[in-house]
């Protein structure tokens, strides 16, 4: 006969513990050590974002009034007039010219950079005699500045430079508007930035263990089979977070175009030119902010849908989740 016998009763769980008068001391402090960065971080980020946002819906207001004949100084309120008057009016073909160019330049430069990068990043992980030479010219480029790396080029790419000189035929004219500029960009900002993707790649390719390799020696795996099914997949997460950072700066691209070839140009002009433009130059700071807050918004999307479709792991939270 069968006995029926009570489970023993499940403990407790224990109750969280207290806030103590010495943890929240603790938390008072953190809150004061970190309470300066947060009020820089607020005045440098935070307010010029609020401000680009106001000054976008506003137009400056300054000429006589044709229905008063009043002098009218200061801005004016136009609603959503600067968003649709970069598809619509006046300016929508320079507009669109810059977008399909910032789009572009994003879409090749990446593209050779990822591909020259890897290159680097294998090229830098052998082990050979010279290899920290190796090492220190491949990351020159990317210790360069930026305006005067485009200043460099321009002086190579000038009608009578080096670009001309090692190429047959008739000069071409780099710095003028034309589909040479833009190459003259594309390769530019190629040889400034790879040189970062290969040092991200090779931290990758760095924490791999030998052990994988070998046992891939001993499976007879081809050095072509070996990277693409052990380095490539095991150094994919730190490729991702390098071609994520070079997506959003490149469709930020303003100083290479610039310096190298000059603004006003529709080969090479970018969202980010033509809002300096508009503000510098003839100071309507509401369509330039206008600008600015569409690409803004423009590289949070881009952001969003490739972390989200890629699965880029920016912040280490799949680690993480893991570690736990």
């Amino acid at each position: 006969m069968a006995t029926l016998v009570d489970a023993p009763p499940r403990p407790e769980s224990p109750a969280p513990p207290k806030m103590t008068h010495r943890n929240a001391g603790v938390n008072r402090l953190a809150a004061m050590l970190v309470s300066p960065t947060l009020l820089v971080l607020g005045l440098v980020v935070a307010y010029p974002i609020i401000s680009a946002l106001r000054l976008a819906f506003y137009q400056r207001n300054d000429g006589i009034d044709p229905e008063t004949g009043v002098l009218q100084t200061g801005d004016k309120f136009v609603g959503i007039d600067n968003f649709t008057d970069m598809f619509t009016g006046a300016t929508a073909d320079r507009f669109l010219n810059a977008l399909w160019n910032t789009t572009t330049f994003t879409v090749v430069a990446v593209t050779l950079e990822v591909v020259l990068g890897v290159l680097m990043a294998l090229v830098m992980h052998k082990a050979f005699k010279g290899r920290a030479l190796v090492r220190a010219s491949i990351l020159v480029p990317w210790a360069v500045p930026t305006a005067i790396a485009g200043l460099l080029w321009r002086w190579i790419f000038q009608a009578d430079g080096v670009a001309n000189d090692l190429l047959p035929g008739e000069a071409v004219l780099w710095t003028t508007d034309g589909i040479q500029a833009w190459f003259a960009v594309i390769i530019a900002d190629t040889w400034k930035t790879a040189p970062f993707i290969g040092l991200l790649v090779l931290a990758g390719l760095q924490v791999i263990s030998n052990e994988v390799y070998e046992a891939a020696k001993l499976d007879g795996a081809s050095p072509w089979k070996t990277f693409w099914a052990i380095t490539l997949p095991l150094v994919r997460p730190t490729l991702l977070v390098a071609v994520l950072f070079r997506i959003l700066d490149t469709l930020r691209m303003f100083d290479l175009p610039y310096t190298l070839i000059g603004p006003g140009k529709n080969a090479t002009d970018t969202v980010t030119i033509l809002a300096f433009e508009e503000a510098v130059k003839f100071g309507k700071y509401g369509p330039a902010s206008a600008y600015a807050v569409f690409l803004f918004l423009y590289v949070a999307t881009v952001a969003f849908a490739f972390v989200k479709l890629l699965g880029a792991d920016v912040i280490g939270a799949r680690t993480g989740r893991k570690s736990r």
